[in-house]
């Protein structure tokens, strides 16, 4: 193991993040080397991060991984992280792709490890889990509570599905905005984001997925009315037909009372009654 580099040094070289622009960067010692033992069951022979400002994370994943890939979109970061870790470059065992992660080839990574920037952290975080990889990824907190969030808690919702569709999520730790330089305004949390398959069956993942943001805009109505209210956003020509195929039962319960299968049932039903667009 090589001695690791101070992340306040690096910051010193590298320049300090622009929270303007969504840098708030790890300086934690502990949190920085905790963060890897989190994945110590995956696979990290390959692994991707995103958003490595200057590079202190990088520096532990370069530890414990065969290879580390790092898509940074600042070009100031990435021309400073190609000159820090020039040996680990020259060596193969890093690779900085300048660009942003929304749009970027990623490629055949292991696992992801990453304190992403948390303006994208939806967007990044639904790239991420349908290539169905193993992740330890940085959120803000009320985010990663509703990622994991189950039908009972208070913060479950859209989000809670969508995750939990592809993966078994869990917040292994919380970090206090002291542990980032500059300071965000909120708490942020680390999430251990485990592919597996759901234990319900959907012939139709994209209209699933549009089925469940449907409804959880309607999350406080009956689903009876959610179903007719949302017909524009689940495009489906027939709301009706679906309302008079679902228990009665059911169409009393609101949306944020519904298990995923429940959820992966109505689904069905509407792909069946509803004459989808």
């Amino acid at each position: 193991m090589t001695e690791r580099r101070d992340p306040d040094a690096l910051i010193r070289r590298a320049g300090r993040g622009n929270p303007d622009f969504d840098q708030h960067f790890l300086v934690d010692d502990r949190v920085l080397n905790r963060i890897p033992t989190y994945a110590e069951s995956f696979d990290r022979s390959h692994v991707l991060e995103i958003g490595a400002g200057p590079g202190a994370l990088t520096d532990r994943l370069l530890d414990v991984a065969d290879r580390v890939t790092v898509v940074e979109r600042d070009p100031d970061f990435a021309a400073f992280l190609r000159e820090e870790f020039r040996a680990a470059c020259d060596a193969g065992d890093l690779t900085i792709i300048e660009g942003d992660a929304l749009d970027v080839a990623f490629p055949e990574y292991t696992c992801c490890i990453s304190n992403l920037p948390y303006s994208a952290s939806s967007e990044l975080a639904f790239r991420l889990l349908p290539e169905k990889k193993p992740a330890i990824l940085m959120f803000q907190q009320e985010f990663a509570e509703r990622m994991a969030a189950g039908v009972d808690d208070d913060a479950y919702g859209r989000l809670s599905v969508t995750a939990q569709h592809y993966a078994d999520i869990e917040v292994v730790e919380t970090v206090p905005k002291e542990a980032f330089d500059p300071q965000p305004r909120v708490q942020s949390a680390i999430v251990r984001a485990t592919p597996r398959d759901p234990d319900y069956e959907v012939e139709d993942e994209a209209f699933f997925l549009d089925f469940v943001k449907a409804l959880f805009t309607q999350r406080r109505k009956n689903v009876r009315n959610a179903i007719r209210n949302t017909a524009h956003i689940s495009h489906l020509e027939n709301p009706e037909a679906v309302v008079d195929a679902v228990d009665e039962d059911l169409l009393r319960k609101r949306p944020g009372n519904l298990a995923p299968e429940t959820f992966a049932e109505l689904a069905a039903l509407a792909a069946e009654h509803g004459e989808p667009m």
